[in-house]
């Protein structure tokens, strides 16, 4: 129905999420910046509006360079990068009692110097992923990951090149946006209907998951009475046919997203729609498996109906747009967007990695 009303629905294809913060760099550039507002979603096992912040992070490769040498028969002409990168990681791993407790720090050894033991490593890499619940206390872990990285360098007599990769900014969330969603992700997900088909694929999945898998039961504590029943309903189910309450969460969610930078720049609000059995566990070949099922087409209809729904609601009430802005301003309390990302450091694509 043409109701006059005049305005521009965006679409960002948003790239690299994961692994390369693609809107990061895109805030970066100012591709956010006319924007009154930013609505998006993420894949999950149970439907539900992420009302919460998030860690932001910082992503960095730990290059060492040694000197190559026969392990037996000229070891001490040898200068080993592998062993600056375990020593690297023994230190990091004493620093995890050091900082506090909702950080992150992991790594993945990504260059290990070849696949002889019978020569000393001359060149060894690890990536790392530094998260906490603010920019300014990743920074201070970073310097401090760095030195522990340049010690490992003199201990072994090696070369380091720190090169930084990407990053995240922690999330600002938005609940008048938020409560806009969750109206209408209630209003869609009442209509959704699972085969007896997929509800058993689901249970036969859910079947290969490591025990204390679900999530759901964390939200217990967070919930009125009403809630708690929506919650206790859905621990014995494979796929979650409700939506989670609606909840103001005081304390950041464990992971990261490049969201947190478009939120910096303009209101925005995310939820969940299902995809997959509940529990599943994310970044997990079970996640990856049921992406391609009938279950998670679903998902990605309950998601595009609750965003179009959504964005016909704050056209049709401009004051709602109005209020978002107030609280987005009141949030930041004059704090002002600055990529974490240096100017100098192009995404990934165009560096020779």
């Amino acid at each position: 129905i043409n109701k006059g009303i005049n305005g521009t629905i965006r679409y960002y294809g948003c790239p690299a999420e994961e692994g390369g913060s693609g809107k990061a760099y895109m805030a970066r550039a100012g591709l956010f910046n006319d924007l009154d507002l930013a609505l998006t979603w993420h894949p999950g096992g149970y439907n539900s509006v992420m009302s919460m912040s998030s860690l932001a992070n910082f992503q960095v490769y730990y290059r060492f360079y040694g000197r190559a040498a026969h392990a037996a028969g000229s070891p001490h002409l040898g200068r080993s990068a592998l062993d600056a990168v375990e020593l690297m990681n023994v230190g990091v791993n004493f620093l995890r009692e050091h900082v506090i407790p909702e950080a992150r720090m992991h790594y993945a050894i990504t260059n290990t110097g070849g696949s002889a033991p019978n020569v000393v490593q001359a060149e060894a890499e690890v990536l790392y992923l530094i998260r906490a619940p603010e920019l300014d206390y990743v920074r201070e872990m970073y310097e401090r990951i760095n030195d522990i990285a340049k010690g490992a360098a003199l201990m072994t007599g090696t070369k380091l090149e720190i090169v930084f990769d990407k990053a995240c900014s922690n999330v600002i969330p938005n609940h008048t946006l938020g409560k806009v969603l969750q109206g209408n992700l209630e209003k869609v997900v009442k209509d959704v209907r699972y085969s007896k088909q997929e509800i058993e694929y689901a249970k036969e999945i859910q079947k290969t998951f490591p025990t204390g898998s679900n999530p759901i039961k964390k939200l217990l504590p967070l919930l009125d009475e009403e809630g708690k029943k929506i919650v206790k309903r859905l621990e014995d189910k494979s796929l979650c046919q409700e939506v989670v309450p609606y909840i103001k969460y005081e304390s950041p969610m464990s992971g990261s997203t490049d969201v947190g930078d478009v939120s910096w720049v303009t209101p925005t609000a995310q939820f969940n729609a299902v995809c997959c059995a509940l529990g599943t566990p994310g970044h997990s070949w079970q996640y990856v498996a049921q992406n391609n099922t009938s279950i998670a087409h679903k998902g990605v209809l309950i998601a595009g109906k609750t965003l179009a729904l959504a964005a016909i609601d704050l056209y049709e009430n401009t004051e709602i747009i109005k209020k978002a802005k107030i609280e987005h301003l009141e949030t930041l309390d004059g704090k002002i967007y600055e990529c974490p990302i240096p100017s100098d450091v192009k995404p990934a694509v165009h560096r020779n990695l």
